[in-house]
């Protein structure tokens, strides 16, 4: 039997495996849910969330909804006891990866690939960045700096101006360089500058 944390340390060596240059972010809120996984990617945003052998589908439904609204593409990723019955619970576009401990390693697959994820909310998507991160997409587009305006007023702009294709790379450019450690640095700063 595989749990949570059997799982994590050796998918992420699995992702990298497979998928190149990536960020993982983990734990990250997203509405009423919580993404087990968020992987950045150059040009998109990739939501995992794991059902591990002691896990149910209590929950499954409303995750769902939240990852399909924040993320372009989607995985599931089933421990042994969910491999036959994930597909069942998730929408046709999620990817499904499956793990089983093979010589007391975790082993996984890749038993579908996941599409293009057509729920997804921009609005929502560009509300995983910080205000700081927001000010630089609209610096690099030339957009106004709007600093005494709302998170979402904001958004909503830089989403009238900036076509999907180039703006999904400019948040995921976003992430990659986001520095956790100069938070706290990183959000003064910007305030201190709106105040200018």
């Amino acid at each position: 039997m595989l749990y949570d944390k059997d799982i994590r340390e050796p998918l992420f060596d699995f992702l990298e495996a497979y998928y190149g240059k990536l960020r993982i972010l983990e734990e990250k809120q997203m509405g009423r849910s919580r993404a087990d996984i968020v992987m950045v990617l150059p040009a998109c945003i990739v939501g995992i969330e794991i059902k591990s052998d002691a896990d149910t589908y209590s929950r499954l439904t409303r995750q769902v909804r939240d990852y399909n609204r924040y993320f372009d593409y989607n995985y599931a990723v089933a421990g042994s006891s969910h491999a036959m019955h994930i597909e069942e619970h998730i929408p046709a576009w999620w990817g499904i990866i499956t793990v089983e401990q093979v010589e007391g390693e975790a082993d996984f697959y890749i038993l579908r690939k996941p599409k293009e994820n057509p729920d997804i909310d921009w609005k929502k998507k560009l509300s995983l960045l910080w205000r700081p991160e927001l000010a630089h997409i609209q610096e690099i587009n030339r957009l106004p700096k709007y600093r005494q305006r709302s998170k979402q007023f904001v958004i909503e702009k830089i989403l009238l101006s900036v076509p999907a294709n180039v703006l999904r790379e400019q948040i995921s450019h976003e992430l990659f360089e986001r520095d956790y450690t100069r938070i706290a640095e990183t959000i003064m700063d910007y305030k201190r500058r709106s105040r200018i």
